[in-house]
């Protein structure tokens, strides 16, 4: 009788999928996708994107429209384009793509388990809440203002050191290096060491988020040995946490106050609910902890670096417009001291430049994926749920329709005439992300990387290495998680103050 039932129910789930085969086939067929290339099988259309996607899909777009379907392994997908194209998918229908598609890389790093890279719900606003009113709020940020003006002060000093001895400078290794120390003093509270080196695995997870790895879309061809990097970091996380611990019992009770590091703040909210009032309760444990800062070790290491040497780079491609914001500064400043945060918002040509870069060179030139959290149609089109949504922000930025005929010109005064704002609110230029899934951390990063770029174009005079002519840098593009540039920028610097 035994064997019967279950030969009964094996057939029932036999026919189960088979229905739904049947039923997942009917409805594909009565589905309008917006066009897009046809996918092979098995692989669909993963095979087209190259080494540098933001530019093939661009190229892609031209012919199929600014809002189109692919196939990567079996995950649908849609790609959008233009401005017009981005506005009904992240602002009128921003809730239902609000989600983060799982890929294999996030499972291992517990990255769904953070702010970056979980599913849209309950614990993802509660996490977010705290970063935002806890880690990002203006209060928090001032206070690590003499923080970042001592390592700015430490680089600048470098710099006049190699300019009185007339030496060649890797900018983006001096750059990186000075980002890298406000990163972890931020967040763990201590300098670059060998006993927190979380510079090799952030730049594995770089790798393993930020392509296009076959094994997210086709898992049974995974080549990466992710647990291994996992395990590492796991350990390195646990000492961290460990020593925090620790000290804050040392001290009865921690640092108690404005200098707290991100990991106090963090391990101050395991102790109590996120939201007591919620009908589902969320606490931090040690898990969703090492999750958080993860997050912010990725986004905080090499985005405003990144951005930093792009613009510096630009600028030294157009001598031009180095000597109009030099003028700026000097008009503001002077030039018998250095630039101040407090200096930041009369800096108006400065606030153009940054803007421009952004523009043309953006970190993430196709954002952060997104994930549609059920079926819905747009502009007559139908997305199945679990599509993954890919932002084009690279093609948006270079919208002819935006931005005129030179969309390749890095020309700060576009921006003279043209209101735009980088808080997410104009879909034409969105670096820092829009809507729900906006990036937190965007003041940080702006502050960031305006203080730095000024401060090295105040100081110093920039020269090409081994009589290199401005138009001759090498600008070519790297793509991963963050796009930074191929080659190290290299530069002379002479120092200018009085």
């Amino acid at each position: 009788m035994t064997s019967i039932m279950l030969l009964q129910s094996g057939l029932l789930v036999l026919l189960a999928c088979i229905w739904s085969l049947i039923s997942a086939s009917s409805k594909s067929k009565h589905q309008t996708l917006p066009p897009g290339p046809r996918p092979l099988p098995i692989i669909g259309n993963l095979h087209m994107l190259g080494n540098l996607p933001h530019r093939t899909l661009q190229n892609l777009a031209k012919q199929y429209g600014d809002i189109m379907s692919l196939r990567l392994g079996n995950v649908p997908a849609i790609v959008i384009s233009s401005p017009k194209a981005a506005e009904p998918f992240l602002k009128t229908h921003d809730t239902n793509f609000a989600s983060r598609p799982k890929i294999q890389a996030t499972e291992y790093f517990y990255c769904t388990k953070g702010m970056a890279f979980s599913e849209y719900g309950p614990y993802w606003r509660h996490v977010r809440k705290i970063c935002t009113l806890q880690l990002f709020c203006p209060a928090k940020l001032e206070t690590f203002a003499p923080l970042r003006k001592e390592e700015l002060g430490g680089l600048v000093g470098k710099l006049k050191r190699a300019a009185e001895e007339g030496e060649v400078v890797d900018v983006s290794e001096k750059i990186g290096e000075m980002n890298e120390d406000i990163t972890y003093r931020m967040v763990l509270g201590c300098k670059r060491d060998d006993r927190f080196d979380l510079k090799a695995i952030v730049e594995e997870i770089f790798f393993l988020v930020g392509a296009f790895n076959i094994s997210d879309f086709i898992p049974s061809l995974s080549a990466f040995d992710i647990q291994k990097v996992s395990k590492t970091a796991d350990q390195l996380w646990d000492k961290i946490i460990d020593d925090h611990e620790q000290a804050a019992e040392t001290k009865g009770g921690g640092k108690q106050g404005q200098h707290e590091d991100f990991v106090d703040v963090l391990l101050s909210f395991t102790k109590q609910l996120l939201n007591p009032n919620d009908e589902q309760v969320h606490f931090l444990d040690r898990e969703n902890v090492k999750a958080i800062l993860l997050d912010m070790i990725t986004a905080a290491f090499d985005t405003s670096a990144t951005t930093i040497i792009w613009s510096l780079a630009e600028l030294m491609r157009h001598p031009r417009i180095m000597k109009r914001l030099q003028e700026e500064l000097q008009t503001v400043v002077g030039m018998d001291r250095m630039v101040e945060e407090s200096d930041l918002p009369n800096l108006d040509y400065l606030d153009l430049v940054v803007k421009e870069s952004f523009r043309l060179h953006p970190v993430a030139p196709l954002l952060d994926p997104h994930e549609s959290i059920k079926d819905i149609t747009i502009d007559g089109y139908d997305v199945p749920k679990k599509s993954r949504l890919i932002v084009n922000f690279w093609s948006i930025a270079r919208d002819p329709n935006v931005w005129s005929e030179n969309v390749e010109e890095f020309c700060p005064e576009r921006f003279t005439n043209i209101n735009v704002y980088r808080q997410g609110h104009h879909y034409q230029l969105i670096p820092f992300g829009t809507g729900r899934r906006g990036c937190p951390g965007m003041q940080l990063g702006l502050t960031t990387v305006r203080i730095v770029l000024a401060q090295l174009v105040h100081c110093f005079n920039w020269e090409l290495p081994n009589g290199m002519l401005p138009l001759d840098l090498d600008m070519t593009e790297k793509f991963g998680l963050s796009m930074s540039m191929a080659k190290h920028l290299l530069a002379k610097p002479t120092f200018r103050l009085m």
